[in-house]
């Protein structure tokens, strides 16, 4: 059975795929931890909330004064113009938009400030809780499908960060200053104003729930579409696709996806369209609509002034993109609900493996032994056992190794030790310390793991070295890698331990990776050390001048090897054989030959083979 999901994955129908993760997330009191997101930006929002009262209250006051400029500036009773009441009527409208421009670029300032730094703490606080979650997480769960919920989910509610406070606190307080407004002038205008306003709040919720569908399908396949370049385009990908000539089906595989992200980003552009198009159509209509009424009051004997028709429907005009802004944030709030509700969904998972309450302190006598007592583990979803009652007992200083055929549990066991997964019965102890009573980083900080496959970062050699040190000196790097016989190599190189490894590594080769990797590990000088197969990408001479350095550099360590090349092992201390995650045999290399058992059919199969 399989636990990744690898380039393999492109088999599975896009269209089955979406329906399988179709439904969104629930998350209890989404609104509300939304909220809490800005609590520590509260003297922020306060200022801005001030800004936006000031903003929106400055906004009606212009209206109000045109009707003062018609009846008594222009059409004064008198008859000819007073121009020097329209001058100052001019002069305080142009001092109110003067005003009115410095508030909105000093509250788009606050309001964006906290709207990133909101955007980047949820970022760095899912990253963060991502990096606590244990091994068996990311070995389920693509690559891409998480980075996706990093860039594209919380990407995808910057905007209602942003703008979601000032924009509802903005647009209320200006619609309804500009109701308070209409109806000074006319409540029988206002009243033709407002009466397709409750059929407008009933559609624009229908319109958001269907939104909020659209949303969250949309992120699952710019989830995929991550998950698809991430694996394909990466140097492996693109490496094994070139390899079989397969780099056509990537490219269709990519495109189908994109077709499906086309057709949905289509979906959610247009819905709503319609909906806002016919408010457009309503609040454009008013004021022809206003001049018939007016009309027809003045008809029946109502006094209805130019000044007021005018100032009313410039009001009205103005009611318009405020109402529209207030609708359009409502929609984007319930849109981003789904996108909410997926970064939610990863911050509410808890990490399988977790520090004790009061952890346990790593006795320093004891420090170096190791022991697996009646273990027996098993892979989340996996049917069978991987290892059964497993017994290892290391103790200080020895050098043990871990032999036996492949998929027969021993890269697990030392997956067990620095608890990456923990015992599914059992215990794994550490120093004489249950490892579950141990913080994590006193355990991690005491062991060195050289895994089978090197991962390095694309950065320098020198970068890499010191991942296990971040404080190393030039000399004790220089002196790591000499131990690892890898100094004059990096030397040779044109910038020397300045030089760019390339993605995972790759300008380098299998034997030179995995000499850096020993260098690095020896860096941290731990005083537990797991070989995973740490020789098995050298060639014969490099193996053997690893091999001494490490028969050397583990002396005065706890190492645990595990070997597929038994000739690197023949000095242990003890081995143990490990078969269907059972331990069969365990001694030294002469015992273990005298016994006629499992190790010595290996060993003979081996030697027999070379």
């Amino acid at each position: 059975m399989s636990m990744h999901g690898g380039p393999g994955s492109f088999m599975v129908d896009p269209a089955k795929r979406r329906a399988e993760n179709a439904a969104a997330p629930k998350v209890e009191n989404l609104l509300g931890r939304i909220s809490e997101l800005f609590v520590n930006h509260r003297v922020t929002l306060a200022g801005t909330i001030i800004l936006v009262l000031i903003g929106a209250g400055l906004s009606v006051i212009p209206p109000l004064l045109i009707e003062r400029t018609f009846n008594e500036g222009l059409f004064p009773l008198g008859g000819a113009p007073n121009m020097s009441v329209l001058i100052q009527l001019v002069s305080i409208m142009i001092a109110i938009f003067v005003l009115a421009a410095v508030i909105g670029v000093w509250q788009t300032y606050l309001t964006a400030r906290v709207g990133n730094e909101v955007m980047g703490q949820l970022r760095e606080r899912l990253f963060s809780h991502l990096q606590a979650m244990e091994l068996a997480f990311f070995t389920k769960t693509k690559t891409g499908t998480i980075q996706s919920r990093l860039q594209n989910d919380v990407g995808g509610v910057a905007n209602v960060l942003s703008n979601t406070v000032s924009s509802i606190l903005g647009n209320t307080v200006t619609v309804i200053a500009a109701f308070i407004a209409m109806l000074l002038l006319s409540w029988q205008l206002t009243l033709i104003a407002v009466v397709m306003m409750p059929l407008m709040v009933i559609a624009q919720r229908r319109v958001g729930q269907v939104r909020a569908k659209i949303a969250g399908k949309t992120q699952e396949s710019l989830s995929e579409m991550t998950a698809i370049t991430q694996e394909s385009l990466g140097v492996s990908g693109i490496l094994l696709a070139k390899s079989f000539g397969r780099q056509q089906i990537e490219v269709d595989r990519y495109a189908a996806e994109n077709k499906i992200q086309i057709g949905l980003q289509v979906r959610q552009t247009m819905s709503g369209q319609w909906f806002f198009a016919m408010v457009q159509v309503f609040f454009s209509a008013i004021p022809a609509i206003i001049y018939l009424f007016a009309g027809w009051l003045i008809t029946g004997g109502n006094e209805v002034s130019i000044g007021t028709v005018v100032a009313f429907t410039t009001v009205q005009a103005r009611l318009l993109f405020p109402l529209m802004g207030l609708m359009r944030v409502v929609l984007d709030l319930q849109t981003s609900q789904a996108l909410f509700a997926r970064i939610f969904e990863y911050l509410d998972l808890t990490p399988a493996i977790n520090d004790p309450e009061k952890p346990e302190e790593l006795s320093p006598d004891q420090l170096g032994s190791v022991e697996l007592r009646n273990v027996t583990f098993s892979y989340p979803g996996a049917d069978a056992a991987t290892l059964k009652n497993v017994n290892i007992k290391v103790e200080k200083g020895q050098y043990a190794a871990l032999v036996g055929p492949s998929g027969s549990g021993k890269t697990t066991i030392s997956y067990l030790i620095p608890r990456l997964y923990e015992a599914t019965e059992g215990q794994v102890l550490f120093a004489g310390s249950d490892v579950k009573e141990i913080a994590q980083a006193d355990l991690i900080d005491n062991v060195g793991i050289v895994n089978q496959e090197t991962y390095l970062f694309h950065a320098t050699i020198k970068e890499n070295l010191a991942y296990a040190r971040p404080g190393a000196t030039d000399e004790e790097i220089t002196a790591a890698a000499k131990a690892a016989n890898i100094h004059e190599t990096i030397s040779s190189f044109p910038e020397g331990y300045d030089t760019m490894v390339g993605e995972r590594g790759y300008r380098l080769s299998g034997g030179e990776k995995q000499r850096i990797a020993i260098a690095r590990v020896l860096l941290k000088d731990p005083p537990v050390l797991i070989l995973d197969e740490a020789t098995s990408s050298m060639d014969t001479r490099s193996e053997r001048i690893v091999q001494e350095t490490l028969d050397a550099v583990t002396r005065n360590r706890t190492t645990i090897a595990i070997a597929h090349r038994l000739s690197t092992v023949i000095n242990a201390d003890v081995i143990f054989v490990i078969s269907a995650g059972e331990v069969v045999e365990s001694g030294t290399h002469k015992k273990l030959l005298k016994s006629n058992g499992l190790y010595s059919k290996l060993v003979n199969e081996q030697f027999k083979g070379a």
